[in-house]
């Protein structure tokens, strides 16, 4: 049996994404599994290398999980020969000029999101890779969500008829930091940091608009900055400079043609009543589903109650009751390692990954337009970007 194993530079590991997401759930279960066989009977392994400006956290965790390879020396790692792969989880505001360099490097990129503060940049990064001819990249997380990959499974059976809404609910009470501390870093609440909750899901939202309905044709916006002041991580006040909610409303397109109307609620000042963080509804002609990161409900026409609106009498029946769970019919894995595994695939075969920078750059586009339609106040279309 042949075995390869890919060495991955992995930057931004002490930040709480690039730790619980990627390395604590996803390379180091890959690594600790043996790692994967690809068709051909190969065996490919995983060796990590963290990355990260604190070294005396670097070193611990690299001691904590039994990692040989650490380093504070970001260029000299893009730099090493034997480095296959190069993947960033650090700040916003630092990424593109990460990508750039590795790309550039010849080295595969992997990559949280947004993978720029611009869409001219956004759109380079997509033109770097496509010159130098390596496998980039994007984390599509949601997309692999056992919850969203049942919703697409009804999408693609054809259960919902004509597709005529999508909505969507997201967020939690992030505490400003004062009395409790805050369940995010304080730099996703300073738009000079590349914070706001705009940047940060719009990405996140265009991809699962685009995998589960179709296109984005138009984005009519309001971004909010709720709560003005907050505390960081060492207990300082500091005033939020950049939008903690977003409510936008889509325009899409399925492949078919058909109009479909898109609704997000994104929040961190709002506490949840709902099954899960994340929850997205679908209604069609045919039919009705609900899901959130694991669970899917859905109610066909046939088994769709009739109620009546009368404000004079309390609700007896259960209208939760009425939703049947769609089975999963398959072993989901954990989404980031799901994806990880896929794109570690495409990097040995040496082929293009199916979520890629231009993907990304679409990510970008969205968020800028959400925030320019939200000070315009107005709905924008969304261009077609091509390389």
């Amino acid at each position: 049996m042949t075995t390869r194993t890919l060495r991955i530079a992995m930057n931004g590991i002490t930040g709480r994404m690039g730790y619980r997401q990627h390395l604590l759930r996803s390379i180091l279960p890959i690594r600790d599994q043996g790692g994967f066989t690809l068709e051909d009977g190969t065996k490919v392994q995983v060796e990590p290398i963290l990355i990260g400006r604190n070294e005396a956290k670097v070193s611990e965790l690299a001691e904590l999980h039994g990692v040989e390879h650490w380093t504070t020396d970001l260029d000299g790692a893009i730099a090493d020969p034997t480095v296959d792969v190069v993947f960033d989880a650090s700040m916003t505001s630092l990424r593109a000029e990460t990508l750039k360099k590795a790309m550039k490097a010849g080295k595969h990129i992997f990559t949280e999101k947004p993978t720029a503060e611009t869409l001219d940049e956004a759109v380079e990064l997509a033109s770097i890779a496509q010159e130098a001819g390596i496998t980039a990249g994007v984390v599509h997380d949601k997309l692999y969500l056992p919850g969203l990959v049942k919703l697409r499974r009804l999408v693609d059976e054809g259960f919902f008829g004509r597709i005529l809404s999508i909505r969507g609910e997201f967020g939690y009470w992030v505490f400003e930091g004062d009395i409790q501390a805050a369940q995010r870093p304080s730099w996703n609440y300073r738009k000079e940091d590349g914070g706001g909750m705009t940047t940060d899901m719009f990405c996140h939202w265009n991809y699962v608009l685009e995998g589960i309905i179709g296109t984005v044709k138009s984005v009519n916006a309001t971004t909010v900055t709720h709560i003005p002041t907050r505390w960081d991580e060492t207990g300082t006040e500091y005033t939020a400079t950049a939008d903690d909610a977003a409510y936008g409303i889509f325009e899409l397109e399925t492949p078919d043609g058909d109009p479909v109307v898109g609704q997000i609620n994104s929040s961190w000042a709002v506490r949840v009543y709902r099954d899960e963080l994340v929850e997205f509804q679908i209604d069609g002609t045919h039919g009705s589903a609900v899901a959130g990161l694991n669970k899917c409900v859905a109610q066909q026409r046939a088994h769709t109650p009739k109620p009546v609106w009368n404000p004079d009498l309390p609700v007896t029946e259960s209208f939760r009751d009425q939703w049947l769970e769609v089975p999963a019919n398959a072993d989901l894995d954990n989404g980031f390692k799901a994806q990880w595994e896929e794109f570690l695939r495409d990097v040995v075969a040496g082929r293009e990954h199916r979520f890629g920078l231009l993907s990304a750059a679409r990510g970008v586009q969205l968020a800028e337009l959400g925030l320019r339609s939200s000070a315009e106040r107005r709905t924008l279309d969304v261009p077609v970007i091509s390389l």
